[in-house]
């Protein structure tokens, strides 16, 4: 039996230049996605004095085309030339991003968003399709750890950033850079020579049939593969009981520690740290662990994480508490990807990375509508108590799986 391929570190997948170009277009446009979002914040916030719910449909008007398109637009991803969809994603957002320089209508901010969304159902499995022909298989956890650190990155150097751009310079200033960062990672990726492997038989004729039957043969994939549809499930199962965390974090900090916005701030960025060091220490965790095992460990983790928060009541725990729900983030964002492109046929990719994309972003706008009534019938520390005990069980179901599919496993080798 051959020895297993070792995987490679950070630094050997950033020597392979179209590697390395891909997530310099990501770093980019992530920084400016982040500074457009904070400026449309401060926007709706300060100068349109919005309410509570009308900053939340900011979040509801970007997520939905993420639940309700992401699927169709897998369908598609899986026919088209990956490269110039990534491109044409890109260079339309960049477009897009220009009409909040004119707009101060928050139906209008909600369209673009809407429409800014849409077009992202397209561009993000495009690019877990790039990262599948790019990368070598043994470097593909590197290069998925590479992409998350650029978003976490960039969530803890935005919001200042972006504040001192919107004081100095203005919201529209954010804006321009965000649509420059589209129009720039179009550029690196137009750079790029992205050579799809197709698949041969039944998988690669799909893509001929009509989209129902694409649709259908993507849904029989994952509900077919146990390991993949096993993550696809905790992973939204924990999506759904982070976000009804995080939903109502601000208010957390302003009833149970009495903080104010410097706080808030600081709490979130404390996410982006964890998951930083996550990813890091993922390398070493992950040798001769199982990806669907990762999954389970991080949402134990994360379980813990949100229980030592709400226990307490303290700034100490609470900060604690942030840093291991973003370190326990990394090890089911990082490896359920991982998994999701070793695991799927080159002619599905597209529809299974977009699915995955759907079931989260469906689950958290359940919980935006979930949270707020539980939290105010309930309390809000009751509500991140039952956020822990969720996660903490589908920890134990996921473990509970595992083992029994370890257990089976030598004796249908007997059998066979």
């Amino acid at each position: 039996m051959a020895a297993p391929t070792p995987r490679l570190s950070f630094r050997e997948v950033l020597r392979i230049r179209p590697v390395r170009r891909l997530w310099v277009a990501q770093l980019v446009s992530i920084f400016g996605d982040f500074l457009a979002v904070f400026a449309v914040l401060s926007v709706v916030t300060f100068q349109l004095h919005g309410t509570a719910t009308q900053v939340g449909m900011l979040l509801v008007a970007y997520l939905v085309p993420l639940a309700i398109v992401s699927p169709l637009a897998g369908v598609f991803v899986d026919q088209w030339n990956v490269k110039w969809t990534m491109i044409l994603s890109d260079l339309a957002r960049g477009v897009l991003v220009l009409i909040l320089l004119f707009v101060r209508d928050l139906n209008a901010i909600y369209a673009t968003f809407f429409a800014l969304s849409t077009i992202s159902s397209f561009f993000v499995p495009a690019q877990s399709v790039a990262v599948r022909a790019l990368a070598p298989a043994a470097g593909l956890m590197a290069v998925n750890a590479l992409m998350s650190q650029a978003v976490q990155g960039m969530q803890i150097v935005s919001p200042a950033l972006a504040g001192l751009l919107v004081q100095w310079l203005g919201a529209n200033s954010c804006f321009l850079f965000d649509s420059f960062s589209f129009f720039f990672s179009a550029g690196m990726v137009m750079t790029l020579a992205i050579h799809r492997e197709r698949a041969a038989g039944v998988l690669g004729a799909a893509a001929a049939g009509s989209i129902l039957s694409s649709l259908q043969q993507g849904f029989r994939f994952i509900f077919g593969h146990a390991a993949i549809s096993f993550v696809m499930i905790s992973m939204s199962s924990g999506m759904f009981a982070v976000r009804c965390f995080g939903a109502l974090l601000s208010v957390y900090i302003r009833d149970v520690l009495a903080g104010n916005v410097t706080l808030f701030g600081t709490l979130n960025s404390l996410i982006g740290v964890g998951m930083i060091a996550g990813t890091q220490s993922l390398h070493r965790f992950a040798r001769g662990t199982s990806h669907q095992h990762l999954v389970v460990y991080g949402l134990g983790g994360m379980g813990a994480a949100v229980f030592v928060t709400a226990l307490f009541g303290t700034v100490a725990t609470t900060a604690l508490g942030m840093l291991g729900l973003g370190f326990s983030a990394a090890f089911i964002m990082i490896p359920a990807q991982t998994l999701l492109q070793q695991e799927t046929p080159h002619a599905l990719l597209g529809r299974v990375s977009s699915s995955l994309m759907s079931l989260l972003a469906f689950s958290q706008v359940m919980a935006m509508f979930v949270a707020g009534p539980v939290a105010q019938k309930a309390g809000i520390r009751n509500l991140y108590f039952g956020s822990a005990a969720m996660l903490a069980c589908i920890g134990v179901v996921g473990f509970g799986r595992l083992r029994k599919a370890k257990a089976r496993a030598p004796a249908e080798t007997a059998g066979g």
